[in-house]
């Protein structure tokens, strides 16, 4: 889907840039289509065996067992919820200041049609570490510039996986930790994140 989306933009090359679950993804993109990408940045997200992490696995029985919609429904209707333990907390420092208007960008879409609810069920349960296990030796042989920026906080994600990628990647790896920072960062603060990938396209590009 990310080939195509691409493809029908006309877009040769891509500085790609990774957030959670498009991590992964962002992995299996690089090795498939080495030639689409200038540079790739990684943040907070899966790695390696750890896709969905092991703390993951309350959510995933949820999914499995057909409560998503439903779960999504209650997130609408009760934002607190979302910003609450058994929701959100743990993927931000600070939960409690997403707004109204973020939580309903991110979950109303899912909820537009019975097709699309489907859609993101298939996305969450296709979740499988033998994918990016697969593509490991791939990754070795990558010459791709990348930036690796994680959050030290992550509950989900921890640093170590950071060192895994820059173990494993096979071109020149930038490192830059971002301080008790968790999942979410890019998304509460996006200044240090943007300011660690000009530095980087700056020097790459």
């Amino acid at each position: 889907m990310l080939r195509e989306n691409l493809d029908a933009l006309d877009i040769e090359q891509v500085d790609l840039v990774a957030n959670d679950s498009g991590t992964g993804v962002a992995q299996i993109f690089a090795v498939r289509y080495t030639d689409r990408l200038r540079t790739l940045t990684l943040t907070n997200g899966d790695v390696q065996d750890n896709w969905p992490p092991v703390n993951f696995s309350g959510f995933l029985d949820m999914v499995r067992a057909g409560g998503l919609p439903q779960t999504l429904q209650h997130m609408l209707d009760d934002k607190d919820f979302v910003r609450g333990p058994e929701a959100m907390e743990g993927a931000y420092e600070n939960s409690a200041s997403v707004s109204d208007e973020t939580i309903e960008a991110y979950i109303r879409p899912h909820l537009a049609s019975a097709e699309r609810a489907q859609d993101l069920v298939r996305f969450i349960l296709a979740f499988d570490s033998a994918q990016t296990v697969y593509i490991e030796h791939r990754l070795r042989t990558l010459k791709v510039p990348a930036l690796v920026v994680w959050g030290t906080g992550d509950m989900f994600f921890g640093k170590e996986w950071s060192d895994v990628l820059a173990r494993t990647l096979g071109g020149p790896v930038t490192q830059v930790e971002v301080a008790d920072a968790r999942l979410l960062f890019p998304e509460e603060r996006a200044q240090e994140l943007n300011n660690a990938v000009r530095a980087f396209w700056t020097r790459e590009n």
